[in-house]
């Protein structure tokens, strides 16, 4: 008989990654790395033919949204997200635009889904966080890693140090990424998005109502953050353009985000499940210190 895999607890409080992932700068960091998944060709073609993105977007990212914040957040619901997450990727399979077969489950195509968030992370936090230490990259690694067990990931198929990671990283940014269809589409200022449909009714109508003058400026704002957010050595092998008075303009707006953001009330600075993690351990720390008074 063979035994139950041990559950895979998500990364600890207080870490690199829990600071980083639930802060609302997050969101800013998100498309790009999305775009550098989808630049491999498998996965792009997997989000081609079977993603709602185009007729659902908003929808489509609020879920998206709440599965990565339960993979760190979550607690106990972490490991049952990333095995939902299996179970919906297993008839996720077709053939790209160079004729190869794919399934989302590959290891290689799973694994480099995964691996994209730890470059992302790193790089967009020079502009909108500060850089990392040495010590912060090593330890935000060791904890992607732990999101890749969450995840159903073997160790076996994830580089399970930097000086392994850099290496494959740069491997498939030479010979797999390229600029696919969704690629395009990402980072086309003049792709079609409708109104959000999400939030109160009076937003959802005004915002309707203003959809045709407000999204030409949030689409170009959507493409500078996505490239600019992206390492530089994924962006050339993607064939994106970045000019220098583009950076300066980056480097401007980090500068802003870093003095802001920290400013703002927790309600507003957290995404919901990363606030209500940091009040449960809040909780359990003053729990914990209660009990040790008693004694």
């Amino acid at each position: 008989m063979s035994r139950a895999a041990a559950p895979v607890d998500p990364p600890p409080p207080g870490g690199v990654l829990w600071s980083l992932a639930g802060d609302i700068r997050a969101l800013l960091m998100l498309p790009a790395a999305l775009t550098l998944q989808v630049a491999h060709p498998a996965v792009g073609a997997g989000v081609d033919e079977h993603s709602v993105f185009r007729t659902d977007p908003w929808g489509r990212g609020e879920r998206s949204l709440r599965s990565l914040q339960l993979w760190i957040y979550g607690g106990e619901e972490a490991a049952a997200e990333g095995r939902r997450l299996r179970a919906l990727h297993r008839t996720i399979q077709g053939t790209d635009a160079h004729g190869r077969r794919y399934h989302a489950l590959d290891p290689a195509h799973y694994s480099w889904v995964h691996a994209t968030g730890f470059p992302v992370y790193r790089h967009a936090a020079r502009y909108l966080v500060r850089p990392l230490t040495e010590a912060e990259e090593r330890q935000l690694y060791a904890e992607w890693l732990q999101v890749g067990r969450v995840l159903g990931i073997h160790d076996r198929d994830m580089p399970q140090s930097i000086e392994e990671f850099w290496p494959y990283y740069r491997k498939v940014l030479a010979d797999e990424l390229e600029a696919t269809v969704v690629v395009r589409e990402l980072v086309d200022v003049h792709q079609r998005v409708p109104p959000p449909d999400r939030g109160p009714l009076l937003l959802r109508l005004v915002l309707r109502i203003l959809w045709p003058v407000l999204l030409p400026p949030l689409a170009r704002f959507r493409r500078f953050m996505t490239v600019g957010l992206m390492p530089p050595d994924a962006r050339e092998a993607i064939g994106l353009d970045w000019t220098d008075e583009q950076e300066r303009a980056l480097r401007r707006f980090g500068r802003v985000v870093r003095v802001l953001v920290p400013l703002l009330p927790e309600r507003l600075r957290y995404l919901p499940l990363a606030r209500r993690a940091r009040r449960e351990v809040r909780r359990a720390g003053r729990l914990r210190n209660s009990v040790r008074r008693a004694r």
